[in-house]
Order: structure tokens, then C-alpha cells, then sequence
């Protein structure tokens, strides 16, 4: 057996993270070495045929890495697939009465009990080589990161491309079927966005949709992921919609009361009546509370996914149907049918792209860098302004999304009250962080609801429709921000629809707040 021409290096000696450029690689007898049981790779581990014919002709050229193990042999946790076509080029070799071929190896003493660290290691080298499986590369990100500290969590998760929380998704990730995983993989899907995948893979056409998106992010100059984040949110919210849904029909199941459809088969007549058009043979309004003895007391779900009762035969149980005028539909009816379509998809979609700007301003005002001079420009000028949304919002002295925006922990007992001034960190460097933080929380907090109130008009607006000139500075400054940093952050669609109309309004010389 060969023996490591360096000095023996144990797991407390050698710091984890080890650049094996600076080791020496050993030469070991490659009988000596077996699978480690934290190698990445699970499926594929066989050596091809062009492999094996190269390892005959030339040997091995790339070291590979193992772990001295308690018995005397070492673990392959990189190039074991090279090992065994080294393998088996030597027993050929023996058998035509040919020298026998050593291999390089690096000898990671080091790693002796990190387990964890090992897979992370293992996976980054076979994910960077061609072959490895997506559901391979999945369980072993989620493996490795499960059994780090959160130290090295940290730093395999930034290896990796991933998110903070991530690794705890990885194992979702894993449910998704070959196909799935094979289609988001070649599609340039990264495992932050297969996991992400994983949790609105339930939503129709989720992964066509997640595709486009990313698509549209490398077709742009730039990169990101604004339009990945705002597909997402949109799945999100749609799963949301469902789930609530769900949730509905489950508590009318369990309480024994019959949803009715919605869509009937051609021919079939409609007998149910909303309980809002029906009477007692007396006269009396029929509501929930004294319908519900009727053998007919059943629902329908609305857009909102509320139930509205009905009875499914008002004749065949004596309740009478309030007389009006048999409705005509009309041209008119089924344009106000599709606006109020429109107006349940854009009000969901408008709350939905309030997660990524959050983010956004999240990553803005958290980041070592200075804030863009036309982020802090903006935030003076609302504080020197101050719009009436944002002195009634101070007045409420609402400091949660402030406290998010910043990463700071507030007192989980609503009787237990602190300043936030006492709880930020204040700096010179980060004032102008911490006072755009401020100012987008007011924001966000004034854009939180889809409707809004036109004061010139008297009357109800929709924000998607009819933001305010701050409201719309506000989401200008945000997509502005985002394309000068590699298009991180672009606007949804609805967002883009609201502020058409007042694009050019800076050129033009309109204050921004």
C-alpha cells in the first residue's frame, strides 16, 4: 500500500475548508480505495466505456480525493468513478503481464468526521462534471447542509447559489418526478429556483410558466431574476387562492353542507336560489341562521372564496322566490362579468408583487454598498415633503416593516413597547439606509390594498389603474434601481400597467414626491 509523502493531517489541525491546490497528491494503489459512503454521486457511478479506454491509455490525469478510513483503506468522495476505471485498467493489465498504474490522490485527513462537509464537497464536484442526476445533486445539497453548523451552512449555501433557509426546501424538492427535474435542469433552473419550483409545483402550468420567466431574465440585458420573482409571486398567490379554496370546501364538508356546481351539464336547469332572493311562504327573509334546517341549505364559493348560501330547490322545500323582473343578459352584463374577472385577477396580482418589491428594498437597504444617491434623493424629498399618506402613516407609529426591511427583531409581546432608534444600528454609512427603509415602509404600507380613494373624484380607485403621482415615483424608483443593479428587480405586469401613464413624469420636471 502507498503510503502520503506529506505529514499526516488531522481534523483539528487543518481548518475544513482546505484549498487542495496547496496539498500534494499522494500516489495510492487504487485497490486501496473505496466508495465513500458520502459520495454525492448515487445513480451513474459506473465508469464508461471512453472513460476506462482513456484510464488504460493514459491513467488518470486529475487527482482524486479520499478519506483515510479505520481499516487502512481510503474513501473516494471525488473521482471514484476514475478509480474504478483505474481499477479495472490494472486487472487487465495483470492479466497481459503489464505494470500496474498508481493513482493521485489528495489525502483529506482533514475530513475525517465531517460528514456533512464531505457530501458538500463531493456534490460540487460532481455537479460541475457532466452526468450527474438532478435528484443526485438535490438529496446531497440537502444532506450535507442538514449535518453543517451554521457556519458552514452559510458557506456551502453561498457556494451553491442558495438562498438563507433554502436547504430545508431541498427535500421537496426531491418529490418532484424525473421528468420534471431532467426539464427545469436543462431549462437553466439553478437548485435555488428547482426548490422553489417544488413549492408551487401544484399550480397548473407552474414550470411553463417559471421557464418564460427565466427565459425573459437572460434574454435581457442585465440578467436577474425580476421576472423569475414576479412569476413566482404570482404562482404563490394563485396556490394561496387554492389552498383558501380547499380550506372552504373542507369546513362546508364538515359541517354537512352541499356545494353546489357552479357548471351544469348541457340541458341540466339551475333550481338552486341564493338565500338573499328567497322567503319563508310568509314573507319572511330566509338567511344562514334560519336555513339551516332546510333539507335544500347548501353553497356556492364567491371570488373571494366565502360561501354564499343558497337553497338547491326553493319549490321542492315551499320557500318562495322574491318577484323582479326576469333578467335579460345583455352585451352590457357580460362586459361587467369580465371586468369584475379582471378586477379579481388584478387585485390578486397587485398583492402578489408586493413580496418581491419587499424583497427588493429588503436587499437595498441590507447591502454593505452605499445606497444610490437617487434612492436617498427620493427619500429626502418625501421627508422634506412629507405627503399627507406618510405623516397619517407615522402617526400610527407602525414599525414592523420597517423592522423587517432591516432585519431587526421586535418584541413578540404587544404590551412590551420599545423604541426602534433603540433597536437599529445608527451609523453615518447607514443613515441613508435606514431613513429609505422608513420611507418605503410608508410606502408599502399605503400600497397594501389594491383599493384606494380618488379625493379629486369622490369616489373608489384601484391602484392598478389609478396610483397617485407619489405612488408611481415610488414604483419608477424601484424598477430604475433594479435595472441599474443587473435587472434584480423589474415590475409585474400589473405594476408596469399602473404606471404607464406617468412614465416621463421626471423628464417633464414633476417631483417625485
Amino acid at each position: 500500500m502507498a503510503t502520503a509523502t506529506t505529514t499526516d493531517q488531522t481534523a483539528e489541525s487543518v481548518p475544513v475548508d482546505t484549498d487542495e491546490d496547496n496539498l500534494t497528491a499522494v500516489l495510492l494503489d487504487p485497490d486501496t480505495i473505496v466508495r465513500d459512503k458520502f459520495n454525492a454521486r448515487e445513480h451513474d457511478t459506473e465508469p464508461d466505456a471512453d472513460l476506462i479506454n482513456s484510464v488504460k491509455a493514459v491513467g488518470v490525469q486529475d487527482p482524486v480525493s479520499v478519506r483515510p478510513r479505520q481499516d487502512g483503506t481510503y474513501g473516494a468522495f471525488k473521482g471514484w468513478r476514475r478509480t474504478q476505471a483505474a481499477q479495472i485498467a490494472n486487472a487487465t493489465a495483470e492479466a497481459e503481464g503489464h505494470a500496474k498504474r498508481q493513482i493521485k490522490a489528495y489525502v483529506r485527513a482533514d475530513l475525517v468526521g465531517r460528514d456533512a462537509w464531505t457530501q458538500f464537497l463531493s456534490l460540487i464536484e460532481n455537479h460541475q462534471r457532466q452526468g450527474m442526476s438532478p435528484k443526485d445533486t438535490l438529496k446531497a445539497a440537502e444532506l450535507s447542509l442538514i449535518g453543517m453548523d451554521e457556519v458552514e451552512q452559510k458557506k456551502a449555501a453561498r457556494a451553491l447559489g442558495l438562498k438563507r433557509g433554502t436547504g430545508k426546501r431541498l427535500g421537496r424538492a426531491q418529490q418532484l418526478d424525473d421528468a420534471t427535474l431532467r426539464r427545469a435542469s436543462a431549462g437553466g433552473m439553478d437548485l435555488e429556483q428547482i426548490a422553489q419550483l417544488a413549492e408551487v409545483e401544484d399550480v397548473p402550468r407552474a414550470q411553463d410558466r417559471l421557464l418564460k420567466a427565466l427565459a425573459r431574465d437572460e434574454a435581457e440585458e442585465g440578467g436577474g431574476r425580476g421576472h423569475w420573482d414576479q412569476e413566482l409571486a404570482l404562482l404563490k398567490a394563485e396556490q394561496d387562492d387554492r389552498t383558501a379554496r380547499k380550506e372552504a370546501i373542507a369546513a362546508l364538508e364538515k359541517a354537512d353542507i352541499p356545494l353546489l356546481a357552479t357548471r351544469l351539464a348541457y340541458g341540466e336547469k339551475d333550481t338552486a336560489h341564493p338565500l338573499s332572493e328567497l322567503t319563508t311562504p310568509l314573507g319572511r327573509p330566509l338567511d344562514e341562521d334560519n336555513h339551516k334546517g332546510c333539507p335544500g341549505h347548501s353553497a356556492r364559493l364567491d371570488d373571494d372564496n366565502q360561501p354564499v348560501w343558497y337553497c338547491a330547490d326553493p319549490a321542492e322545500y315551499g320557500h318562495k322566490v322574491r318577484p323582479k323582473p326576469k333578467p335579460t343578459k345583455t352585451a352590457e352584463d357580460e362586459e361587467k362579468a369580465a371586468e369584475r374577472a379582471r378586477t379579481t385577477t388584478c387585485n390578486r396580482a397587485w398583492k402578489a408583487a408586493a413580496g418581491p418589491r419587499k424583497e427588493f428594498v429588503t436587499r437595498l437597504v441590507r447591502s454593505s454598498k452605499a445606497l444610490p444617491e437617487d434612492a436617498w434623493r427620493f427619500a429626502l424629498g418625501v421627508l422634506l415633503d412629507l405627503p399627507p399618506f406618510y405623516g397619517k402613516w407615522a402617526q400610527r407609529q407602525e414599525a414592523e416593516d420597517v423592522a423587517s426591511f432591516l432585519g431587526v427583531k421586535l418584541p413578540e409581546s404587544p404590551f412590551e413597547r420599545v423604541r426602534l432608534s433603540d433597536l437599529v444600528t445608527l451609523s453615518k454609512a447607514r443613515t441613508a439606509h435606514v431613513l429609505f427603509a422608513h420611507v418605503a415602509a410608508a410606502f408599502e404600507r399605503d400600497m397594501r390594498e389594491p383599493k384606494g380613494w380618488n379625493d379629486a373624484r369622490m369616489q373608489v380607485r384601484f391602484l392598478w389603474e389609478d396610483p397617485t403621482p407619489q405612488q408611481a415615483a415610488y414604483l419608477l424608483l424601484l424598477e430604475k434601481l433594479g435595472q441599474d443593479d443587473k435587472g434584480s428587480y423589474r415590475l409585474s405586469e400589473v405594476e408596469e400597467q399602473a404606471v404607464a401613464p406617468h412614465r416621463g413624469d421626471e423628464a417633464d420636471g414633476e417631483p417625485a414626491a
